[in-house]
């Protein structure tokens, strides 16, 4: 058992001025934008509000069990995937105003920090394979280690998938352990816990049997169910009694297999509202979560989303967005839609920034600070 010590010296730096950017900016100054965009990349110990404005669009948005956001932010070398980049997260309160914010000097080739809402806080996704730099934060933004173990550990009701794979790692707030399951199938290559802390994995044999769904709880087997002919499994998500598998058929995603009831009864969604032959991107590029309530959210990174109209599932609608995402999450019942760039550039793209829904994407408002 080790205890990780990356990245704890924190130089947190209390509230500062909010702001925008990644593309073209509207106001007519973009050669004075890109001279700022440049100092901050360069800049060896960069001021986490001048990250923010250069970055425009957070690269990731996580909620803690007060309601409090954690928003990643990371401005990247333009003209090439390798130089200088600049990170930043900034800890706003329920009330919008903000906690805590910290930035780092960073290299473009590095992967951009990531953040899980947990109780009382958040953690640090591991930056690369192994549990190494994985760290919690309070919604006040003081660190605190995490305690990483190789012993497979029973799951519980509130612990959180921190990594999906090489290793597979479980994050306990409790305890601010990370430690993989136990008791998941050796040939598992993709996972969902829900809240009641059953592991779903999708299990792919070496032999000619099909693929199958294996649902577990405190390292013991529920049940499984073989995914059916002619299509292999793609990603899963669970919650709110609910677990799904996307469905994937040569290149593409064809469907949805599901249960609303924990298992007991599964079906095959292959229609229900969503033109699952005009998505456009391959099975890496979907969307598939489910809301505490059960319905699922179903959708394409950049592109199009559906949600269910009920936790039923049978039927789903396409939501309207004030903006095109790059990406949209889910937290409980609320959404969570970033308008940004697909690549680094000095501009501001149409409605960029953090777009929230609480009403299932009915009505959205932007994310702004308020001091």
């Amino acid at each position: 058992m080790a205890a990780a010590n990356a990245t704890l010296a924190l130089a947190l730096t209390a509230c500062g001025t909010s702001g925008s950017g990644d593309g073209d900016s509207g106001d007519g100054n973009s050669g004075g934008r890109e001279a700022k965009y440049r100092r901050v990349i360069e800049d060896p110990r960069p001021r986490p509000a001048d990250v923010i404005e250069a970055a425009g669009a957070p690269t990731g948005v996580a909620r803690a069990s007060d309601g409090s956001l954690l928003l990643a932010y990371e401005a990247d070398n333009v003209e090439d995937d390798e130089g200088p980049a600049a990170t930043a997260w900034r800890i706003v309160d329920p009330d919008g105003h903000t906690v805590a914010e910290h930035a780092e000097h960073a290299d473009a080739e590095a992967a951009p920090p990531a953040f899980k809402g947990v109780r009382g806080g958040f953690v640090r996704v591991p930056p690369g394979e192994g549990a190494e730099g994985a760290y919690a934060l309070d919604v006040h933004g003081k660190p605190h280690k995490a305690v990483i173990t190789e012993t497979p550990s029973r799951t519980r009701p509130g612990d959180l998938l921190l990594a999906e794979l090489e290793p597979t790692l479980i994050y306990r707030p409790a305890t601010r352990t990370v430690a993989p399951p136990a008791g998941v199938p050796d040939s598992a290559i993709r996972f969902a816990v829900d809240e009641r802390g059953t592991v779903w994995s999708l299990d792919q044999p070496l032999t000619e049997d099909p693929n199958r769904v294996v649902w577990q709880r405190d390292g013991h087997t529920l049940g499984s169910r073989a995914v059916p002919k002619p299509y292999t499994g793609g990603i899963l998500a669970a919650r709110g009694g609910t677990a799904a598998l996307s469905l994937i058929r040569g290149e593409r995603v064809r469907g949805l297999l599901l249960t609303t009831d924990g298992g007991e009864h599964w079906r095959t969604v292959l229609d229900g509202g969503i033109p699952w032959r005009d998505l456009e991107h391959g099975p890496e590029s979907l969307v598939l979560e489910s809301l505490a309530d059960g319905r699922l959210l179903v959708g394409e990174e950049g592109g199009r989303y559906w949600l269910a109209d009920d936790r039923a599932n049978n039927a789903f609608h396409e939501l309207k967005t004030p903006a095109r995402f790059t990406s949209l999450t889910v937290d409980g019942t609320t959404l969570y839609g970033i308008a940004d760039a697909t690549t680094a550039t000095y501009g501001l793209v149409k409605g960029e920034g953090l777009w929230i829904s609480r009403d299932g994407g009915r009505e959205w408002h932007r994310h702004e600070r308020r001091g």
